[in-house]
Order: structure tokens, then sequence, then C-alpha cells
């Protein structure tokens, strides 16, 4: 729609001024966001690691093979995962590997549709959406990155020597 009020036209003392300065912003609530949703894997993981034969009896009773060595993978996945994601480094392939791990591990350890009605089956429907609403996140960071403030934020600065003609 057409306004009648003239528009205020900012002249920025660089023409991407406006675009930088909001590439800031944009770079530290991502680093925030990313800090925000590994912090739960990083303290799951080291707890996991104090108690490996308690998690390897949890992976048994499902039923699965090797308890105690999926155990350890399961404990250094989120552990490492996360202190990878919250500095930044390689964050696109880790992202996309706790999302394969948030969706395995919801599949086989909050599986509610094997539950009869009831308090259990609804705190392991609760844990599995929740999960599931984690696992959407890893997505979004596959597809952003890390952002400017991160190891590999270097990787992603743009060459700004060539002008449009």
């Amino acid at each position: 729609m057409a306004s009648t009020y003239p528009t205020p036209v900012y002249t920025a003392p660089f023409p991407d001024a406006d675009i930088r300065r909001m590439a800031g912003v944009n770079d530290f609530l991502l680093a925030v966001g990313r800090i925000v949703l590994v912090g739960m894997f990083i303290f799951s993981g080291a707890s996991k690691f104090m108690d490996l034969s308690g998690i390897a009896a949890q992976i048994a009773s499902k039923g699965l093979p090797a308890p105690m060595a999926l155990a350890a993978v399961a404990a250094l996945a989120e552990m490492a995962g996360g202190i990878l994601i919250v500095v930044g480094w390689w964050t696109r392939p880790v992202a996309l590997g706790l999302l394969i791990y948030t969706l395995i591990a919801t599949y086989f350890f909050h599986d509610f549709w094997h539950l009869p009605p009831g308090a259990e089956q609804t705190n392991a429907m609760i844990h599995a959406m929740k999960n599931l609403a984690i696992a959407g996140a890893f997505p979004m960071l596959t597809a952003v990155g890390a952002g400017r403030f991160s190891v590999d934020g270097p990787c992603i600065m743009h060459d700004r020597t060539t002008t449009a003609s």
C-alpha cells in the first residue's frame, strides 16, 4: 500500500553497514541459542560418564546390543557434541549428528506408544515431544551454521572487495 508520507532515507557510511550491524545482533542471538540448546546435552553427557553402568543397564533393558559401548558412545556424543556446538566448531555436521542421535534416543527410550495409558505413558510422551522440539533446532543450526561468534565464524566471511556494476 502506498504511503503519502515521505520515507526517511538513511545513508550509511558504507552501503552494507546496516546489514553488518543487524548481522552482529543475529550472530549474538545465534551464539546464545547454541549455548542454551546444548547445555542440556553437556550436563547429560557428563552425568552419563559418571554412571556408565546404570546407563548401560537402561540400554540393555531395551534389548540393544553392546550396552556398555553404547553408553560410552552416548555420553561422548552428548558431551563432545554439546561442547563443539557451544564453541562453534564443525557446527553443521555436529548439529546433524545430534539431530540423528536425538531422534534415535527418542524412538528407543521415550516410546510412549508401547506403554499402557496412564502416568508413565504421559511422562514418556512429554519427553518425546520435548526431544522432538529440541531436534527441530538442529536442522536450523545445520542450515545457518554457528555464526560469526564461533570458531567456524572466520570461515563465513565474505569478500567485500568486489563492487556491483
